[in-house]
């Protein structure tokens, strides 16, 4: 059955051709009985899970081999939408020959991204991102289920956007290094909300702890907090060395200095240059930079280009900055 046999206009359009496949012939759907799990000499999990904001449920079957963890079979039933049961077919499918612990690592986006025809084309519509969500969630539930653990163990850090899998440090930690004062440059950056965007501010499908309108203030709040203390600090201490300076200060430093005398000469040359990460390497600070444009494979980018930027760096930020090119 083809799309036009289900579903016509531009909506159905959104749908990859693996989603449609999946969804009329799932390979994995089923059950394993306690016969079939004693055939492989394994132990049988049972694990339900539903999605409250849509009241569709997956229940996930695995037969797993005790001497090793190892995920032999894998199989579920859906009860919901077509997406939820071409999402959890490929679930299903990418547990088996895992172990278990392998198989807790597997996410939302790389259910989403298996159900792709095309690598950077979507799967299924936003609205409909959060039927993976409920395939990556009834995985932390089997494996819970086996180990004998609630399933809230398997999550270290506190999630905010479900369909992307963005953590409260990534979204905070990126407001602060890039300056960001829109939730639409949150999403630029980290994809947060770029597909239900339940987690942008209260009235979505699905209620939310926290979110992103609530984050974005809290964090600029102790951004300017932050600033005006380094400023009077600052004036009764003079200004601030790069050794006691914060990450974000100290890249905010070094990005003034580019600005101001290396990316002019790079654009002269269709170039640019960005900032990675910052790295203490007593009595070393590394700064890691990507070049962009032409400057990107540019053979001078080793040479004469990086020796250029590491002088006058060490010469307006201070002397032990090494500048090392990735």
């Amino acid at each position: 059955m083809g799309k036009n046999d289900l579903i016509s206009g531009s909506i159905w359009d959104e749908y990859s051709n693996e989603v449609v496949n999946r969804m009329n012939s799932p390979q994995h759907q089923g059950e394993i009985t306690e016969e079939r799990a004693a055939e492989l000499n394994a132990k049988l999990i049972i694990a339900d899970f539903g999605a409250e904001s849509c009241g569709d449920a997956v229940r996930l079957y695995w037969a797993v081999d005790e001497s090793n963890d190892k995920i032999l079979e894998s199989k579920f039933k859906s009860f919901g939408c077509g997406t939820a049961i071409a999402s959890s077919d490929v679930m299903a499918e990418l547990c088996v020959g895992k172990t278990v612990d392998e198989a807790v690592k597997i996410t939302n986006i790389d259910v989403e991204k298996a159900l792709r025809d095309e690598p950077d084309t979507p799967a299924v519509p936003p609205q409909k991102m959060h039927c993976s969500v409920m395939a990556y969630d009834v995985i932390k539930k089997a494996a819970g289920e086996y180990k004998g653990v609630d399933m809230e163990s398997f999550e270290t850090e506190v999630i905010i956007c479900e369909c992307a899998r963005t953590t409260l440090g990534t979204i905070q930690e990126t407001i602060r290094l890039n300056d960001l004062k829109t939730v639409e440059e949150i999403t630029d950056y980290t994809k947060a909300a770029a597909f239900c965007k339940s987690c942008i501010k209260p009235g979505g499908h699905e209620e939310k702890e926290m979110y992103l309108v609530d984050i974005l203030a809290d964090t600029r709040r102790e951004m300017e907090e932050e600033k005006m203390a380094a400023a009077a600090d600052a004036s009764v201490a003079g200004e601030l060395t790069f050794d006691k300076m914060t990450l974000v200060q100290r890249i905010k430093a070094i990005d003034e200095v580019l600005d101001a005398d290396i990316r002019p000469m790079l654009a002269m040359d269709g170039g640019n240059m960005e900032i990675i990460d910052i790295k203490e390497n007593i009595p070393h600070y590394d700064l890691y930079i990507r070049y962009l444009g032409a400057c990107s494979g540019c053979a001078s980018g080793s040479g004469g280009t990086l020796y250029a930027i590491e002088s006058v760096l060490r010469q307006k930020i201070d002397e032990n900055l090494r500048v090392l090119p990735i």
